[in-house]
């Protein structure tokens, strides 16, 4: 079961695909988010979450005051499941963010990104290699606004993420099976 843990959407349930992905867990989110509001990345952000799944990343954001979110799902199920979620908590915090769902592929949608994105979700399927991530990370760079934050989740054994110039890792943090690796935009 998953949720919106906190903000104007808080509580409110989730749909997940049910197959294809795994959701970041409430406790991970719940970590992730306090580090992102302490560090004031969130409230009036511009949040793209790539490989969305159930969009559970970005709409947290969205519910804890992101101007607005960009949810990117190459997956027609799951897209699908991410439109109605994304209806759910447009419905909850009103007219204060925008959120546009993209049923597409990181690469394609980062090829025709518009941008600046300040805050940004990577968490790929398990089967995406270090080869196709670090291409995606290098489509990414040109739409970052500065400052930008850039947070790539993946399974705790995956090696750190190798970054495109334009991006500089800031920190790491392993919750169990889960891994995530912080960058910010070089400069």
């Amino acid at each position: 079961m998953t949720r919106i843990i906190a903000g104007r959407a808080g509580s409110l349930m989730l749909d997940v695909p049910d197959a294809g992905t795994r959701p970041t867990s409430d406790r991970v989110r719940e970590s992730l988010f306090g580090a992102l509001e302490s560090a004031d990345a969130v409230r009036g952000a511009a949040v793209l979450d790539l490989y969305a799944g159930s969009g559970a990343l970005g709409l947290e954001a969205v519910s804890r005051g992101a101007a607005s979110a960009d949810l990117v799902e190459k997956s027609p199920r799951a897209a699908t499941i991410v439109q109605r979620n994304a209806s759910r908590v447009a419905k909850a915090v009103g007219t204060d963010a925008a959120i546009r769902v993209h049923r597409a592929s990181a690469d394609t949608f980062l090829r025709s990104a518009r941008g600046p994105f300040d805050l940004v979700f990577l968490d790929p399927p398990y089967d995406v290699g270090e080869t196709e991530l670090s291409s995606t990370l290098a489509l990414l760079v040109p739409v970052l606004a500065a400052g930008a934050d850039v947070v790539i989740e993946r399974a705790s054994r995956s090696p750190e993420p190798a970054l495109p110039d334009g991006l500089v890792a800031t920190r790491s943090k392993r919750y169990g099976d889960t891994a995530m690796w912080w960058a910010t935009t070089a400069g």
